[in-house]
């Protein structure tokens, strides 16, 4: 399986999952404000800038890794101060995510500081 784009997407996913997806990708749209790119990579959402930036991984797609609900993963998690301890640093070195169950757990302040943070690491990284 294979997803050509966003539509096909959130017609595989459940209700919830389509939902919280779509609400944290307006939410890393906004926040990235112009910058970098995204695709679909790994069937999900992926942003990108230089390097990787973040992507949203929800559970029914395979190889998520988690059980339910969406991961929302920095690649370069490791490299984030991430001062409010926002993000959950699983078995993997290198990404940082935080998983969720419903909309009401989105701290968009939080949320969106991270990104930005990320942003600013992605803006360091020189272009391949």
């Amino acid at each position: 399986m294979k997803f050509q784009s966003l539509i096909e997407l959130y017609e595989f996913l459940p209700e919830e999952e389509a939902l919280l997806t779509d609400i944290l990708r307006q939410i890393t749209i906004e926040t990235l404000n112009g910058y970098g790119k995204e695709k679909l990579s790994y069937n999900v959402p992926f942003f990108y800038g230089n390097k990787s930036i973040c992507l949203i991984f929800p559970a029914s797609i395979p190889r998520s890794g988690i059980k339910s609900g969406i991961l929302f993963g920095f690649w370069y998690g490791n490299r984030l101060k991430d001062a409010n301890n926002y993000l959950k640093h699983g078995t993997n070195k290198q990404i940082f995510y935080k998983i969720y169950q419903s909309v009401d757990e989105i701290d968009i302040t939080a949320l969106k500081e991270v990104i930005k943070e990320a942003i600013e690491l992605d803006k360091s990284f020189r272009k391949n």
